[in-house]
């Protein structure tokens, strides 16, 4: 039988959806069990939301002041050596477990598998490659123990009516000195986190300039939505990097997706085929967008926008 290690994802004493939607992948596997770690400086709060999440059998706290920041070169000894007893360890694909996974996996000698979409059987699964246009199947070795990131593009979060033990654990692993954090360069914004929100408006290059993405914002904070970009807006220089949503930017699935002003480049498309409604507004009938589009509406955005913002009173 599988026993799925989950690694948790958090960040100022707050669990990441992601972590829920780890959980959701792990249970396809029909496991014996799933455990959910949590290392922290003082792990109890996030411990305590993790122990909610349904199908969660325990949560390991791991309290150690080195862990008060998600450094993977620190966090991947420790990880690697609670791996043992385990056939599954998963972590979110997300910044985070990108960073962190393939330090657990060289440390366990294995060869990670990467933004699992689909659990076929204990150690086969699915997983898109060419940016999304096919999605291959892969098989780990059943002998090796499977360290795999989850696109949580792919998987709903799961419950959160579980009420799991909490366990305080120690760790007995050499960690590096010549890795250190030294600070945190992130966008602060009020609007909802862009991977995570259930709503997110993005623009692209038909909103000609940053003074003109005012109109984007405007209209995201009217329906409590997160806002993203296409590349070539990030590339024009009217919003920065870390809005851009796409391949090569962040891959979400929110239940509305609000498109616009972009073409609909096959890049960004990637970033969003798995949003549950996708809105399109554009003032090309032709634009790629609309082939995707559950709702298209051909019009200028500069006149569309404030004529939706005022609809909803």
């Amino acid at each position: 039988m599988s026993k799925v290690l989950i690694i948790a994802e958090h960040l100022n004493g707050q669990l990441n959806g992601s972590t829920a939607k780890c959980v959701t992948a792990a249970q396809a596997l029909t496991p014996e069990a799933i455990d959910v770690v949590v290392l922290a400086a003082d792990p109890a709060d996030v411990a305590a939301q993790a122990a909610k999440l349904d199908g969660v059998a325990r949560v390991i706290a791991v309290a150690n002041p080195a862990n008060e920041h998600a450094i993977a070169q620190v966090l991947a000894p420790q990880v690697a050596k609670l791996a043992d007893g385990y056939s599954h360890v998963f972590g979110p694909s997300t910044t985070f477990g990108k960073d962190l996974m393939p330090c657990v996996a060289a440390l366990l000698g294995v060869a990670q598998v990467s933004d699992v979409m689909a659990v076929e059987g204990s150690h086969t699964f699915k997983r898109p490659i060419y940016a999304g246009n096919a999605i291959v199947t892969v098989e780990a070795p059943a002998d090796h123990t499977v360290v795999a990131t989850v696109r949580t593009a792919s998987w709903s979060e799961a419950g959160h009516g579980g009420s799991a033990p909490v366990e305080n654990a120690s760790v007995d692993a050499e960690l590096p000195t010549h890795t250190r954090f030294v600070g945190l360069a992130a966008g602060e914004s009020d609007r909802p986190d862009l991977q995570s929100a259930k709503r997110v408006v993005s623009g692209g290059r038909g909103v000609g300039s940053a003074e003109n993405f005012k109109i984007i914002y405007d209209f995201a904070d009217k329906i409590g939505a997160a806002v993203g970009a296409s590349r070539a807006a990030v590339d024009a220089g009217y919003v920065p990097n870390e809005m851009q949503v796409g391949q090569t930017g962040k891959i979400i699935a929110p239940e509305l997706y609000i498109a616009v002003g972009i073409s609909g480049a096959i890049q960004h498309l990637t970033g969003i085929k798995d949003a549950g409604t996708i809105v399109a507004i554009n003032k090309d009938a032709d634009s790629a967008i609309f082939e995707i589009a559950d709702i298209g509406l051909v019009g200028d955005l500069f006149k569309v926008l404030p004529e939706l913002e005022a609809a909803l009173g």
